[in-house]
């Protein structure tokens, strides 16, 4: 009978052993889901901290708006000044260069002009003749190369007076009414250069 009974309390100390590990079993997982709960959230709260921090470094203030733009119009100023400051050098070269070299078109077409008259010196003829029909060879040649490069000649031969084209030097009085305010005489020719007065035609006037 006695042997019977601690058979029986054997047992029961066997289901409260047994009742005991599965409680600390039980224990054990829920503080591993808890902690990995936590663990979590503790990630999904670094997270979201992550992104708003990078949100916050996105949006820039309107004061470094502000000064981003001060920088770029800076640059574009900056740029815009060297630009102008190469065009007014350059500017600047090629005006000192015209003026000292602006008569070669000039001088490259009288040349020929020169040679004539050379060749004329040169000349031993005695023929007063032939010396004046070169010299007017020579005179057409002179007026076509000025023509050439724009000069032309005021006409004045029955021209009313002009104080545009012409310069009084004298005034002819009795020529009768319809000489009155006509040139009479030019004492010096005057000349154009494209359509501009570089000499005025000096005229004796009708009065």
């Amino acid at each position: 009978m006695a042997k019977d009974i601690n058979i029986e309390e054997e047992e029961i100390n066997e289901d409260v052993s047994e009742t005991n590990e599965t409680n600390e079993m039980n224990e054990a997982s829920e503080t591993s889901d808890t902690s990995s709960s936590s663990d979590s959230s503790e990630t999904s709260d670094t997270s979201n901290s992550s992104e708003t921090s990078d949100s916050s470094e996105t949006e820039l203030s309107p004061l470094e708006k502000a000064e981003k733009e001060i920088e770029q119009l800076k640059d574009q100023y900056l740029r815009a000044r060297a630009e102008f400051e190469n065009y007014r050098k350059r500017t600047i070269k090629e005006k000192a260069e015209l003026i000292l070299n602006g008569g070669e078109k000039t001088i490259t077409a009288i040349l020929p002009v020169l040679d004539d008259f050379e060749r004329a010196l040169a000349d031993t003829t005695e023929d007063p003749e032939a010396i004046k029909q070169g010299m007017e060879l020579i005179f057409h040649k002179f007026v076509k190369t000025l023509e050439g490069l724009g000069v032309k000649k005021i006409e004045t031969e029955e021209k009313p007076f002009d104080v545009d084209y012409h310069e009084a030097i004298a005034m002819v009085p009795g020529m009768g009414d319809d000489k009155k305010g006509m040139v009479i005489d030019c004492v010096q020719t005057g000349y154009m250069l494209n359509d501009k007065v570089i000499r005025h035609a000096k005229v004796a006037v009708g009065q």
